[in-house]
C-alpha cells in the first residue's frame, strides 16, 4: 500500500484569492495549533486547528497598503508580517489582530527567514543577494552579496546551524552559504551553469534545494 497524505479539513478563506504565505505555531499544546495565513488581497488571518481537526477563526484583518509575502509567529504570542512590494513590516497581536508596531525596510522584498532566537530576519533583496535586519529595527545589519540578479524571481533564504549561517538560492544554478556574523561567503554550491534555485530547506545536517 502506498503512503499518502489524508485531508483532515478544508476551508475557503476570504474572497478566494491567492494565498501568499503560511506560518504554523504548535506552541498552544492544550488548545491546538495556530495557523497564520496571508493573501494577495492584503488579508491576514489567524486560525486555530483544534483537537477535533477543525479550523476556527481567531481573527481576520486587512492591511491597507501591504500585501503579505511572509509571516512568522514570535515566542510572545505575536506575528510579524513582511510586505511584498513596499518593504513594510507589521507586528501584530496574534490573538486579536491589533497592530503593535510598523516600520519599513529599505529594500524590495522577496522571500524572508526569521530567527526568533536571535530576533533577526534575512531577506532576499531582489537585486544582488540577501540583507540581514533586526526584527524591530529598519536599518540593515549586513549584506550577503551574490552575483547580480538577471531574472526577477523570488529566491528562498534560510538560517542554518542555529542561525550561524545564511543559505540562499539564486538564478544562476547555485546555492550560497554565508557566515552570518561577518557576511563572508563560505561556499557556492553549483548545480549547473544556469537554472533557478528558488526553493531550499535546511536541517541540522543536510542542505536541500530544488530546481524547476
Amino acid at each position: 500500500k502506498k503512503n499518502h497524505f489524508q485531508e483532515i479539513t478544508t476551508r475557503r478563506l476570504g474572497t478566494g484569492l491567492e494565498i501568499t504565505c503560511v506560518a504554523w505555531d504548535a506552541s498552544w499544546i492544550d488548545a491546538g495549533a495556530r495557523i497564520a495565513i496571508g493573501m494577495h488581497d492584503n488579508v491576514i488571518q489567524v486560525l486555530l486547528l483544534n483537537s477535533n481537526s477543525q479550523l476556527q477563526s481567531i481573527f481576520a484583518g486587512w492591511l491597507e497598503h501591504t500585501v503579505p509575502k511572509s509571516v512568522a509567529f514570535t515566542q510572545h504570542g505575536n506575528i510579524y508580517i513582511f510586505g511584498l512590494y513596499d518593504g513594510n513590516v507589521v507586528k501584530m497581536n496574534a490573538a486579536d489582530g491589533v497592530i503593535l508596531s510598523e516600520h519599513c525596510y529599505d529594500c524590495c522584498r522577496g522571500c524572508t527567514a526569521v530567527s526568533l532566537k536571535k530576533e533577526l530576519v534575512v531577506i532576499d533583496n531582489a537585486t544582488n543577494g540577501f540583507t540581514l535586519y533586526s526584527l524591530d529595527r529598519e536599518d540593515p545589519i549586513r549584506y550577503f552579496v551574490t552575483e547580480p540578479q538577471s531574472v526577477p524571481i523570488p529566491k528562498q533564504v534560510a538560517f542554518g546551524e542555529e542561525s550561524k549561517i545564511i543559505v540562499g538560492g539564486s538564478d544562476n544554478g547555485s546555492m550560497y552559504l554565508f557566515e552570518r556574523r561577518t557576511g563572508r561567503m563560505l561556499e557556492k554550491l553549483a548545480h549547473s551553469k544556469t537554472g533557478l534555485v528558488q526553493t531550499i530547506t535546511v536541517c541540522p545536517e543536510i542542505f536541500a534545494f530544488c530546481l524547476p
